[in-house]
């Protein structure tokens, strides 16, 4: 069992919230002020959960300028009050930042007994095969 110190208890804590606010945003067609609060609380969330020095790190890698520019510029856009555009920017952005991870992820959810199976279907296999193998989703 991993160990988790009482900043990164409450940064989970906080990045399943702004999850939660995003989704039900999203879901009532796009509500600024859930979508704004769910921003916030999942960059803040963040920071608590990896350290505010790593979290910028993490944005602010020479690499990883064009990501970050879509990412908070589309918090920038939701909190300024135009949503669908910011959350096509955020979206864009969040694809670029972490598509070193989705191999990783891809592999993890493969091996779970249910979702592993879903995975592979005939239409779902190809695209998750895609996302799974691509590093340059640009």
């Amino acid at each position: 069992m991993i160990s988790l110190t009482d900043s990164q208890k409450i940064g989970m804590g906080l990045t399943g919230f702004g999850v939660f606010f995003l989704f039900f945003g999203m879901m009532l067609f796009f509500d600024k002020a859930l979508l704004a609060i769910g921003n916030i609380l999942f960059v803040a969330g963040l920071a608590f959960v990896i350290g505010l020095e790593r979290t910028f790190r993490f944005f602010f890698q020479r690499h990883k300028v064009k990501a970050t520019s879509f990412f908070l510029g589309g918090v920038f856009v939701v909190l300024i009050g135009w949503p669908i555009i910011g959350v096509v920017l955020e979206i864009y952005g969040f694809f670029l930042l972490f598509r070193g991870f989705f191999p990783v992820a891809v592999g993890f959810i493969r091996r779970v007994p249910v979702l592993g199976s879903l995975l592979n279907l005939p239409g779902i296999s190809t695209l998750v095969d895609k996302v799974g193998e691509s590093n340059n989703m640009v």
